[in-house]
C-alpha cells in the first residue's frame, strides 16, 4: 500500500488552454474591480458636497477593501463557473454515444466500444500520431499458404479437400517435363523445417507445433497438395506423398538466422542419395544458384514481385545433390566447427556456405499474414488525414517491413530509410547522413518517406546525444516501423476510423464551441454591470434582479451549450468516413487568438445590447402615458435582448440542426418569458422578488420593448452574420465546401482532388531517393531487393536450445506421456 500512487489527473489540451485563459480573465477581473473601486472613491469624493441630499458621506466612509469586495462579487460571473459542470455532462453523454455506436461493436467477441474515461473525448479529434502493435492489432498472427511459383507457373492453394483437383498435382501426375521439379518442390515443403507433428487421439488429426508460423503455413499448404508430414524421430522424418509413405534420414539441419536469411536440411533420400533442400530470401538463394541452373530464374523473379505487391510473404526454394565423398568431408568440417570453443557461429556459417552452393532453383512460395479486418483501408485513410502511423513489433526487420507493405503503411515506390546498426558510432553516422540528405525537409511531417528501425538501433537512438536528431528524423517520415521491440496493446484497429474521424472530429468541434460560447454568453450579460456602474456612480448597484442573475446560466442559457456539445456536426458520419482529409482540414480551430476574438466579440455585443437599449428608453417613451419603469425595467429589457441574442448566436454557429436545436433556442427564450410571468406574481406569497411585482405588465405592455426585441438583436448580430457569410463563401474551408455539397446532394469528390501534380517537397524527396540509391551498399541493395520481392520468414533465434537439437529429442512414434 505504501507504494500505491494516486491515478494522474488527465486533462485535455483544450482544458489546459482554457485554464490558462481563465487565469488571464481572473487577473483582468481583479483589474476591473480595482478600477471600479478607485472610481467609486473618486466619484463619491466629487459628489459628497455637491449632491448632499444623497447622504454620500456614509458611503465615503466605507473602506477601500469593502468597495473592492463589492465589485469582486458584482463581476465574479464574468468567469463561467458553470462551464466545468457543462463540460462534464457533455463529455459524459459523448462517451455514452461512443459506447452505443453499433459500427464499433465487435460481434465475434460480443464486445462493444467502451470509453473508460470521458476527459479526453476531444483529444480524439487532435490525433497526429498513432502508435500501434502489429500482432493482434494489425494482424491476426495467422499465416495462410496462398500461392506458389513452380517451374515458371503460378499455382494457387487448393480450394477443396481433394488435392487431385489442383492444377499443381495434375501437372505432377501427368509425368511431364516439369513433374520432377514439382515433386521436389513439394517434398522440400514437407521436409525442410523444424516442426513437430502431433496426432490427436480419436480423430487422428495432425497438429503442427512450430516456432515459426510461416513453417506451419507451408506444411499446411503441402498437406493440402497431398504431401503430408506426419512423423518425426530423432533422425528421420516421414511424409505421405500422394498416399505413398516416404522416409528421409535427416543428416544435418542448418538453422535459419536473420543474418543467413535461409535454412537448409541435408537428408538421405529413400533411394540412398544425399540431397540438400534450402529455402530463404531470393537475394541469398539466387547468389548460390549453379551457373548452369538458369532455368526459371527470370520468371520466378517476376512472380516474386507480383506476390510482394499483393502483400504476401515470399520464400525461394532450391536444392542440390551432394555426393557421398563430398558430404563426409564437409560433415567432419561442420562437426569441428559446431564444437569449436571460439568463434563457433562464424565457423559454422563458413561451413554452411561451403555446402549451400550450386543450387537448383525449384520455385517460390507466397504466404499471407492475415490482417485484421479493413486494416489496409484504415491505415490508408489515416495517412490521408495527415496522421502519422508508427508500428511497434517484436518481429524481425524483414517481417515488419513486409507487414508494412501489406497494410499500406509503406506504399510501393516509397523511399524507406533503414536503421539497423549494431553500434552507437555507426548509428550516429547513419542518422547524420539521412538528416543531411533530407535538408530543408527535415522535421516536416508531410514527407512521403518511411523509416524502419530495429530494437538495437532504437536503444542507441534514444540515448541522450542522439535523441534529438533521431526524433527529427522520425518526425520527417509519414510511417515509422520499430521492429524487435515488445509493445503490449491490442485493439480492433479498423474501429479507429469511426472513433477518430467521426466521434473525434465531432467531439473536438463541439467542445471548442461549447467553451467559446460559454465565455461569450457570460461576458455578454455580466459585463453590463460595468457599463451600468458608469451611470450609478460605481456604487455596486446591480442592474438585474438578483435571482435572475443566477438563473441565467442555470435555466435560460443552459440548453444551447448542450445542443451544441451533443448534436452539432461538421458533416455527416458517412461523409467524414469517406473523406479523411476533413479530419485535419475541417475542424474548428481553438487557440489563444480564437479565444480572445470571441471575448472581444462578446464585449462588442455587450456594448451594443446595453447602450442601444438605454438609448431607446432614454426619453421615457416606453409607454404612451410617458411613465418610466425605473432601472429594473431597463435591466429586464437588456436581459431579454441578451437572452435572445445569445440564443440566436448559438444557432449561427451550429452546422447541424435537429429538433433538439430548435427546442433549445426557442425554448430558452420562452423560459425567460414564462419566468417573467410567474416571477411577477410570486411576491407576497413567497418572500422573494419583491421588486419584480407587476413587472410582467410593465414589460409586455410596452410597444418599444417588442420593437426593440427585434431591432436590437438584429443590429447586434448583423456584423456576425456578414462575417460568417464572408467566411463561408469567399474564405470557405474544406469542411464548409463539403457540407454545402452534402446539403445540395451534389458530388463532393472534386473538392478532394489534389491539383498540384508534384510539389517542391515531392521533387525534393525524389532527389533524396536517388541519393539513397547512389549511396546504397551491397547489403543495402540486397535488402531493397528482398523488400521488393516480399521476403519474410519468422523463426526463433538464439535460443538456449537450438532448433536442430530440439527436433532430435522428439520421436512422435512414442506415446505422449500423461500429465499428473
Amino acid at each position: 500500500m505504501k507504494n500505491a500512487t494516486a491515478a494522474p489527473l488527465k486533462r485535455s489540451t483544450i482544458d489546459r488552454l482554457t485554464n490558462t485563459q481563465v487565469l488571464c480573465l481572473f487577473f483582468l477581473l481583479i483589474v476591473l474591480c480595482l478600477v471600479s473601486a478607485i472610481w467609486n472613491q473618486i466619484w463619491t469624493n466629487a459628489h459628497t458636497k455637491l449632491d448632499w441630499y444623497l447622504n454620500l458621506q456614509a458611503v465615503f466612509n466605507r473602506s477601500f477593501g469593502y468597495n473592492l469586495l463589492t465589485f469582486v462579487i458584482l463581476y465574479n460571473n464574468l468567469i463561467p463557473i458553470s462551464l466545468q459542470v457543462t463540460l462534464e455532462i457533455v463529455r459524459f453523454v459523448q462517451a455514452i454515444f461512443i459506447n452505443m455506436d453499433i459500427d464499433m461493436y465487435h460481434e465475434e467477441s460480443n464486445t462493444p466500444a467502451m470509453a473508460r474515461t470521458s476527459n479526453l473525448n476531444e483529444e480524439l479529434g487532435m490525433v497526429k500520431y498513432i502508435f500501434s502493435d502489429k500482432t493482434g492489432t494489425l494482424t491476426r498472427n495467422v499465416m495462410e499458404f496462398k500461392q506458389c511459383s513452380v517451374a515458371d507457373e503460378i499455382y494457387f492453394a487448393p480450394t477443396t479437400d481433394d488435392p487431385n483437383e489442383s492444377m499443381l498435382i495434375q501437372h505432377l501426375t501427368q509425368r511431364g517435363p516439369k513433374s520432377e521439379t514439382i515433386k521436389e518442390f513439394l517434398t522440400l515443403m514437407a521436409v525442410c523445417h523444424t516442426v513437430i507433428p502431433e496426432k490427436l487421439p480419436g480423430t487422428g488429426e495432425i497438429v503442427y507445433h512450430a516456432s515459426s508460423p510461416d513453417e506451419r503455413a507451408l506444411l499446411q499448404g503441402a498437406k493440402a497438395f497431398g504431401f503430408v508430414f506426419d512423423t518425426r524421430t530423432p533422425h528421420e522424418v516421414e511424409i505421405v506423398a500422394l498416399e505413398n509413405r516416404e522416409k528421409y534420414n535427416v543428416l544435418n539441419v542448418l538453422e535459419f538466422t536473420s543474418a543467413r536469411k535461409r535454412m537448409s536440411v541435408i537428408v538421405r533420400m529413400p533411394n540412398g542419395k544425399i540431397r540438400l533442400y534450402c529455402k530463404g530470401a531470393d537475394s541469398v538463394i539466387y547468389e548460390r544458384l549453379s551457373p548452369d541452373a538458369s532455368q526459371y530464374r527470370e520468371t520466378t523473379l517476376l512472380h516474386l514481385e507480383e506476390f510482394a505487391q499483393s502483400g504476401l510473404r515470399t520464400l525461394c526454394f532450391a536444392m542440390a545433390d551432394i555426393n557421398e565423398k563430398d558430404y563426409k568431408e564437409w560433415a567432419q568440417l561442420y562437426n569441428k566447427a559446431s564444437t569449436s570453443m571460439q568463434n563457433r557461429e562464424v565457423k559454422m556459417e563458413d561451413a554452411a556456405n561451403m555446402i549451400e552452393r550450386n543450387l537448383y532453383l525449384l520455385g517460390a512460395t507466397a504466404v499471407e499474414d492475415k490482417l485484421q479486418d479493413q486494416v489496409p483501408e484504415t491505415i490508408a485513410a489515416l495517412l490521408k488525414a495527415d496522421i502519422n502511423v508508427w508500428v511497434l513489433t517484436g518481429d524481425k526487420q524483414e517481417t515488419a517491413i513486409n507487414i508494412g507493405y501489406s497494410t499500406k503503411l509503406i506504399s510501393q515506390g516509397m523511399p524507406v530509410i533503414i536503421l539497423n546498426e549494431t553500434s552507437l558510432d555507426s548509428l550516429r553516422e547513419s542518422i547524420a547522413r539521412h538528416c543531411s540528405d533530407l535538408g530543408d525537409a527535415l522535421g516536416r511531417n508531410n514527407n512521403s518517406l518511411g523509416l524502419v528501425v530495429d530494437g538495437t538501433s532504437l536503444k542507441f537512438a534514444l540515448s541522450h546525444e542522439l535523441r534529438r536528431d533521431f526524433l527529427q528524423l522520425c518526425l520527417s517520415c509519414r510511417s515509422v516501423i520499430c521492429c524487435r521491440v515488445s509493445p503490449i496493446q491490442k485493439a480492433e484497429f479498423r474501429f479507429l476510423l469511426k472513433l477518430l474521424f467521426v466521434h473525434g472530429s465531432w467531439n473536438y468541434t463541439r467542445m471548442c464551441k461549447v467553451i467559446l460560447y460559454s465565455f461569450y454568453k457570460n461576458i455578454c450579460l455580466y459585463v453590463m454591470e460595468l457599463w451600468f456602474a458608469i451611470y450609478s456612480g460605481f456604487s455596486g448597484q446591480i442592474l438585474f434582479e438578483r435571482w435572475t442573475i443566477g438563473f441565467y446560466n442555470v435555466i435560460f442559457t443552459s440548453a444551447t451549450p448542450f445542443a451544441i456539445g451533443l448534436f452539432d456536426k461538421v458533416c455527416s458520419a458517412e461523409t467524414m468516413m469517406r473523406y479523411p482529409k476533413l479530419y485535419s482540414h475541417g475542424l474548428t480551430k481553438f487557440d489563444v487568438k480564437v479565444f480572445w476574438v470571441w471575448i472581444f466579440n462578446s464585449l462588442y455585443h455587450s456594448v451594443l445590447l446595453y447602450w442601444l437599449t438605454m438609448y431607446i428608453a432614454k426619453h421615457d417613451v416606453l409607454w404612451a402615458n410617458g411613465k418610466e419603469g425605473g432601472y429594473l425595467m431597463l435591466g429586464n429589457m437588456v436581459y431579454t435582448y441578451t437572452v435572445v441574442t445569445v440564443c440566436v448566436k448559438a444557432g449561427l454557429h451550429m452546422n447541424f440542426w435537429t429538433w433538439v436545436t430548435y427546442a433549445a433556442i426557442v425554448g430558452s427564450v420562452l423560459m425567460w418569458f414564462l419566468c417573467i410571468l410567474a416571477y411577477s406574481h410570486v411576491y407576497p406569497f413567497v418572500p422573494v422578488g419583491q421588486v419584480m411585482l407587476g413587472m410582467d405588465r410593465m414589460v409586455f405592455t410596452s410597444g418599444v420593448f417588442w420593437i426593440g426585441m427585434i431591432l436590437v438583436p438584429f443590429t447586434v448580430l448583423i456584423l456576425d452574420v456578414a462575417v460568417l457569410a464572408c467566411v463561408s463563401t469567399v474564405y470557405r474551408s474544406l469542411a464548409d465546401a463539403v457540407r454545402v455539397s452534402e446539403i445540395r446532394q451534389s458530388d463532393t469528390s472534386s473538392l478532394m482532388d489534389n491539383k498540384n501534380s508534384m510539389t517542391e517537397t515531392a521533387r525534393l524527396l525524389k532527389n533524396v531517393r536517388s541519393v539513397f540509391n547512389l549511396r546504397a551498399s551491397a547489403s543495402r541493395v540486397n535488402t531493397e531487393v528482398e523488400l521488393r520481392h516480399g521476403f519474410a520468414f519468422s523463426q526463433e533465434e538464439s535460443g538456449a536450445v537450438s532448433q536442430s537439437d530440439m527436433i532430435r529429442a522428439y520421436d512422435t512414434n512414442l506415446p505422449k506421456p500423461g500429465g499428473m
